[in-house]
């Protein structure tokens, strides 16, 4: 009997000290989008700060493709061991059930780690276009029904979404051109090749009082701190209010040591001026909530997208 018992506490204490050890080994962060877009930007943010607070490398890897779906689906489907995790906008669990064909549940396959940063997106168009106001878009965009086009991230994808909210708040009609991610939709938009599409403040930041580009209008319920002197949509028309939230998520059954101490390091880092300033400077605004609530958000996005994607009339991919 003591044999046993001895043995049954050696396996508990080897057991506690093999999580106590994580991470032993480099430690995947996936990015559901192309590298350069406001989704890569924060991803990158928060590994470099992981990296230096765990002594071991966060890679960032990432696997754009279905509007997001494979990285998404890809962490659903990974061990629970704390080497995998996920840096996404909410959205891209919450709305992606509506508007594809998924293999993951959102509030049955991740575990919610923590919020790091919000953003609203601005409707930019490109830099030739004959209008410089909302209002002038509008009614230039009314007398050429069908002839105009918009660029997203992706076909359900959530910059598509705010887009076609917008369009439909003004009664416009436009053609979509999906890319594999926003920031070739926003390179092709300075090209001049597509005419509008819903960007965020990473993308724009460094276009601000330029040529290159208009904005006409942030998607959020106040003006954003990242572009004081662009108004609201609603100041023009009423338009529901729409930002990306984004956080760190895991693969459901993570064991939740591992889940703290990822927290707690995001927690202390955004307690930090240097790290706060660093999301400012790239155009996020810092924000920080607990897993619990994390999960109460992704819970409540999942019961509004379903309306949403519903009035709007997208189809399943």
């Amino acid at each position: 009997m003591r044999r046993f018992v001895a043995a049954a506490l050696a396996a508990v204490l080897g057991a506690s000290a093999a999580q106590a050890a994580w991470p032993e080994r480099p430690v995947q962060v996936l990015v559901p989008f192309a590298a350069g877009g406001i989704t890569d930007v924060i991803a990158r943010v928060v590994a470099e700060r992981l990296q230096t607070s765990f002594k071991q490398p966060f890679v960032v890897d990432n696997e754009p493709g279905a509007a997001g779906i494979i990285a998404a689906q890809r962490l659903a489907r990974a061990t629970p061991d704390g080497y995998t995790l996920m840096s996404a906008p909410v959205f891209q669990i919450t709305i992606a059930p509506f508007t594809h064909k998924v293999d993951f549940d959102p509030m049955k396959d991740f575990t919610p780690i923590t919020i790091l940063a919000t953003s609203p997106f601005v409707i930019a168009v490109r830099a030739d276009l004959p209008v410089n106001t909302l209002s002038e878009f509008i009614a230039y965009v009314k007398a050429k029904p069908g002839k105009l086009n918009y660029g997203s991230a992706g076909p359900g994808s959530f910059t598509q979404i705010v887009a076609v909210m917008f369009l439909k708040s003004a009664g416009l009609d436009m053609v979509h051109v999906p890319y594999k991610g926003i920031a070739p939709a926003f390179t092709d938009l300075l090209a001049g090749h597509i005419d509008m599409m819903a960007a965020t403040p990473v993308e724009t930041k460094g276009y601000v009082g330029s040529d290159k580009v208009k904005f006409l209008a942030v998607t959020g319920a106040q003006r954003s701190p990242q572009l004081p002197g662009v108004p609201t949509v609603s100041e023009t028309l009423p338009s529901p209010a729409t930002e990306t939230t984004h956080g760190i998520l895991a693969p459901a059954k993570t064991p939740p040591d591992i889940v703290n101490a990822i927290a707690g390091e995001i927690a202390a880092a955004e307690k930090s001026a240097e790290f706060r300033e660093r999301l400012q400077r790239v155009g996020v605004e810092p924000a920080l909530k607990t897993s619990a609530e994390f999960a109460d958000i992704i819970a409540t996005d999942t019961s509004r997208w379903r309306d949403v994607v519903h009035d709007l009339g997208l189809k399943v991919q």
